[in-house]
Protein backbone atom coordinates (compact mmCIF):
# COMPACT_ATOMS: atom_id res chain seq x y z
CA UNK A 1 0.00 0.00 0.00
CA UNK A 2 2.83 2.36 0.87
CA UNK A 3 4.40 1.76 -2.56
CA UNK A 4 1.09 2.55 -4.31
CA UNK A 5 0.74 5.83 -2.41
CA UNK A 6 4.35 6.78 -3.21
CA UNK A 7 3.76 5.97 -6.89
CA UNK A 8 0.72 8.28 -7.04
CA UNK A 9 2.59 11.07 -5.24
CA UNK A 10 5.42 10.71 -7.78
CA UNK A 11 2.96 10.63 -10.70
CA UNK A 12 1.11 13.73 -9.51
CA UNK A 13 4.35 15.65 -9.01
CA UNK A 14 5.58 14.74 -12.52
CA UNK A 15 2.29 15.75 -14.11
CA UNK A 16 2.11 19.02 -12.18
CA UNK A 17 5.61 20.03 -13.32
CA UNK A 18 5.03 19.09 -16.97
CA UNK A 19 4.87 22.06 -19.30
CA UNK A 20 1.55 22.85 -20.87
CA UNK A 21 1.49 22.88 -24.64
CA UNK A 22 0.46 26.24 -26.06
CA UNK A 23 -2.42 26.09 -28.53
CA UNK A 24 -1.89 27.58 -31.98
CA UNK A 25 -3.33 31.03 -32.64
CA UNK A 26 -5.82 30.98 -35.54
CA UNK A 27 -7.35 33.99 -37.28
CA UNK A 28 -9.53 34.29 -40.36
CA UNK A 29 -7.91 36.70 -42.87
CA UNK A 30 -10.02 37.00 -46.01
CA UNK A 31 -10.35 33.52 -47.50
CA UNK A 32 -7.39 32.15 -45.57
CA UNK A 33 -6.62 31.11 -42.00
CA UNK A 34 -3.53 32.73 -40.47
CA UNK A 35 -1.89 30.42 -37.95
CA UNK A 36 0.92 30.83 -35.45
CA UNK A 37 2.42 27.82 -33.67
CA UNK A 38 4.45 28.23 -30.49
CA UNK A 39 7.32 26.44 -28.74
CA UNK A 40 6.55 25.29 -25.18
CA UNK A 41 8.03 28.49 -23.76
CA UNK A 42 5.75 30.75 -25.84
CA UNK A 43 8.30 31.70 -28.52
CA UNK A 44 6.87 31.57 -32.04
CA UNK A 45 7.74 28.30 -33.80
CA UNK A 46 5.99 28.78 -37.17
CA UNK A 47 3.79 31.34 -38.83
CA UNK A 48 1.84 31.04 -42.07
CA UNK A 49 -1.51 30.52 -43.77
CA UNK A 50 -3.90 27.76 -44.80
CA UNK A 51 -6.30 28.06 -47.72
CA UNK A 52 -9.97 27.03 -47.53
CA UNK A 53 -9.06 23.46 -48.49
CA UNK A 54 -6.78 23.26 -45.45
CA UNK A 55 -3.58 23.30 -47.53
CA UNK A 56 -0.52 25.41 -46.75
CA UNK A 57 -0.61 28.70 -48.66
CA UNK A 58 1.66 31.73 -49.01
CA UNK A 59 4.72 32.55 -46.94
CA UNK A 60 5.66 30.32 -44.01
CA UNK A 61 8.40 31.20 -41.54
CA UNK A 62 9.99 28.91 -38.94
CA UNK A 63 11.92 29.95 -35.82
CA UNK A 64 14.12 28.07 -33.36
CA UNK A 65 13.57 28.11 -29.59
CA UNK A 66 15.69 31.30 -29.33
CA UNK A 67 13.34 33.13 -31.71
CA UNK A 68 15.87 33.16 -34.56
CA UNK A 69 14.56 32.62 -38.09
CA UNK A 70 15.63 29.21 -39.42
CA UNK A 71 13.51 28.90 -42.58
CA UNK A 72 11.27 30.92 -44.86
CA UNK A 73 9.50 29.89 -48.03
CA UNK A 74 6.25 29.83 -49.97
CA UNK A 75 3.49 27.33 -50.57
CA UNK A 76 0.95 27.31 -53.35
CA UNK A 77 -2.02 25.09 -52.56
CA UNK A 78 0.12 22.82 -50.37
CA UNK A 79 3.10 22.67 -52.77
CA UNK A 80 6.51 24.18 -51.95
CA UNK A 81 7.30 26.72 -54.66
CA UNK A 82 9.99 29.27 -55.46
CA UNK A 83 12.99 30.14 -53.34
CA UNK A 84 13.25 28.88 -49.80
CA UNK A 85 15.96 29.95 -47.37
CA UNK A 86 17.34 27.84 -44.51
CA UNK A 87 19.73 29.16 -41.84
CA UNK A 88 21.88 26.86 -39.71
CA UNK A 89 24.85 28.07 -37.68
CA UNK A 90 27.03 29.95 -40.17
CA UNK A 91 25.36 28.54 -43.31
CA UNK A 92 22.59 29.86 -45.53
CA UNK A 93 21.01 27.48 -48.01
CA UNK A 94 18.84 28.70 -50.87
CA UNK A 95 16.63 25.97 -52.27
CA UNK A 96 14.50 26.42 -55.40
CA UNK A 97 11.34 24.33 -55.45
CA UNK A 98 9.08 23.48 -58.36
CA UNK A 99 5.89 21.65 -57.30
CA UNK A 100 7.51 20.59 -54.00
CA UNK A 101 10.52 19.10 -55.78
CA UNK A 102 14.02 20.51 -55.32
CA UNK A 103 15.25 22.12 -58.53
CA UNK A 104 18.51 23.71 -57.28
CA UNK A 105 20.43 24.25 -54.04
CA UNK A 106 22.95 26.99 -53.32
CA UNK A 107 24.91 27.27 -50.10
CA UNK A 108 26.85 30.10 -48.50
CA UNK A 109 29.04 30.02 -45.41
CA UNK A 110 29.70 32.97 -43.14
CA UNK A 111 32.44 35.02 -44.78
CA UNK A 112 31.55 34.07 -48.35
CA UNK A 113 32.03 37.04 -50.64
CA UNK A 114 29.04 37.85 -52.81
CA UNK A 115 29.03 40.04 -55.88
CA UNK A 116 26.21 42.56 -55.93
CA UNK A 117 24.99 43.94 -59.23
CA UNK A 118 23.32 47.34 -59.20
Amino acid sequence: MKKVVMFFVFLISVVSFAQEQISPKLEQVGDEIEVTYFHDDGVIQQHGFFNQEGKLQGTWTSYNVDGEKVAIGNYDNGQKVGKWFFWANDTLKEVDFIESKIATVSEWKDGTKLAIQN
